[in-house]
């Protein structure tokens, strides 16, 4: 059974507000030493990332990651707080306690791993990259070195195109790089398959397509604060939606398929 937040909760945040609504399916609330202070589960998320994180035609806040963790919130017996923020500085808000997780379909890498706590992984993908629809040249990363690249200057796709060999322009998200792409004033740009897949599919934009795989299967987890106690009560609870069919129920919803694992 999919779960739902247990009531509304609204805060002022940088760029816009989201929460969840409906009641709650029971367990009980870590103490503010859990990070969880006052009952509260507090998520930072874009709001602008279909079909993760973002806003729909009524203006609520939805998607896929936006869901799981009002799940997880739900297993803890926890009221969940969304404010959302450029994913540029999505980080820098973690560490300033503006919230206490990060629910936008953050990659586990090393260097991540080194500063922050994360979840079991609740998403597997791998990257793709996306050219011009009339871009028959770009086939594979080594056609990439001395072109530009529109990526989020802080994720790791950035990374993966500055090691191609690429330029980086800085982009708040797939929706302005694939704006680029159509202007003609970016060559390329790397991203989640299952962020590609849905704008492509929800747009029916034709004037862009994938070119290649990247070979790189990633995960992407719950970002917290080094240490964290709310760590291993986060996994706990996405051990039992995971047992329970509820993350493969969500998955489903929004991929036809289970991506969780």
């Amino acid at each position: 059974m999919l779960r739902t937040s247990r009531r509304l909760l609204v805060l002022p945040v940088t760029l816009a507000v989201g929460a969840l609504a409906a009641c709650s399916s029971g367990g009980s609330a870590p103490d503010a030493s859990g990070g969880a202070e006052g009952g509260v589960l507090r998520v930072g998320t874009e709001g602008t990332y279909s079909p993760f994180s973002f806003h729909d035609a009524d203006g609520d806040l939805t998607g896929y990651d936006v869901e799981v963790v009002t799940a997880v919130a739900d297993e803890l017996g926890l009221d969940v707080e969304f404010s959302e923020t450029t994913w540029d500085s999505i980080f820098a808000g973690l560490e300033a306690e503006r919230y206490d997780v990060i629910a936008n379909q953050v990659t586990v890498n090393d260097e991540r791993r080194a500063k922050y706590d994360f979840s079991e992984p609740y998403t597997v993908s791998t990257g793709v990259a996306v050219v011009a629809a009339d871009n028959d040249a770009v086939t594979s990363l080594a056609d990439v070195a001395g072109l530009t690249a529109a990526q989020s200057a802080t994720s790791n796709w950035s990374q993966i195109a500055t090691d191609a060999g690429a330029k980086v322009e800085g982009v708040e998200g797939l929706t302005q790089a694939v704006a680029l792409l159509q202007q003609g004033r970016v060559d390329v740009t790397f991203n989640d398959d299952l962020a590609v897949l849905d704008y492509l599919q929800q747009s029916g934009d034709e004037s862009v397509r994938i070119a290649f795989e990247t070979g790189d299967t990633v995960e992407q987890a719950f970002a917290l604060r080094k240490d964290s106690e709310l760590t291993a009560q986060v996994d706990e609870a996405l051990a039992t939606l995971r047992a329970d069919g509820t993350l493969a129920q969500i998955s489903e919803k929004w991929f036809g398929e289970d991506v969780s694992q």
